[in-house]
């Protein structure tokens, strides 16, 4: 039996409440397409891969919450870059560069998962979409003061606020990374166009993609995929040394959560639908 859902953002780094909801109601509604139900008469084995995820406490914590619930066999968890990898390679040993809202690299080695780079969004996520959307209105908000240089990108970005740098601020103490990464195509765009604060962002992105890149290399990986919504953009920023070893997934994050599981991949991948 084969079904397919979809649901909102769900990273627990930022919001485990809200992660766990949104985990439990995409099982439900996946298990309803499917005509199953959790009530004992089903044997459910999950594998799930999931933002914030960066400790064996983390996926544990997950798995408890989730194992208590009846019909539930097993629970797997591990981060969401982790099981991209998995798919990626189709459970062989290989690399992983994630670009998008976040990034992340993945070396796995031996059965063994070795996790460089992302951090969260204070801490890390260099060459994401949240980081180019937060430099770019970093960048704006200095124009605004005279602090930095201002060009078509920067005036267009505190429009969004009424060119008032108090309601910038205050959206600030509540955005979310993605909220931040919902600037980026402006970001690109305008780098496109020869913009003098964004080209240098976009740049910079490529950069921390490159080093994440050859971090993973050096860890052993010969196979180093890239993923992410913005992988195809910012691929053409990168040296061409990397773009040339950077290679295709032979299968994708959803197939590598089915090998998590203990499940079995198809001989070649099927974009139509997923278990």
């Amino acid at each position: 039996m084969r079904a397919q859902t979809t649901g909102p953002a769900a990273n627990i780094y930022v919001d485990y409440p809200s992660a766990l909801a949104v985990v439990r109601a995409v099982i439900k509604e996946t298990l309803d397409k499917a005509g199953l139900r959790l009530d004992g008469s089903a044997s459910v084995s999950l594998g799930l891969g999931l933002a914030g995820i960066s400790t064996g406490a983390d996926a544990a914590r997950i798995v408890a919450d989730l194992s208590a619930q009846n019909g539930i066999a097993s629970v797997h968890a591990a981060n969401d870059a982790v099981i991209a990898c998995l798919g990626a390679h189709a459970g062989a040993d290989g690399g992983l560069i994630v670009a998008g809202t976040g990034s992340i690299g993945v070396a796995r080695l031996g059965g063994r998962d070795i996790v460089i780079g992302g951090r969260g969004f204070l801490l890390g996520d260099d060459g994401s979409a949240a980081r180019i959307g937060a430099d770019a209105v970093r960048a704006a908000m200095r124009a605004c003061d005279r602090l930095g240089p201002a060009t078509p990108l920067t005036q267009s970005l505190m429009q969004h606020f009424g060119d008032d740098p108090h309601v910038a601020l205050q959206w600030a103490l509540t955005a979310k990374p993605s909220d931040y990464g919902a600037f980026t195509p402006e970001v690109l765009e305008a780098a496109s166009a020869g913009d003098a604060v964004a080209g240098p962002i976009v740049e910079a992105a490529a950069a921390a993609i490159a080093a994440l890149t050859r971090a993973v290399q050096a860890l052993g990986a010969e196979r180093v995929a890239l993923v992410g919504g913005l992988s195809s953009v910012i691929r053409a920023h990168l040296p061409a040394d990397l773009d040339s070893i950077l290679l295709t997934p032979l299968f994708d994050a959803t197939d590598g959560a089915i090998l998590l599981a203990g499940g079995v991949l198809p001989s070649s991948p099927d974009r139509s639908e997923a278990s």
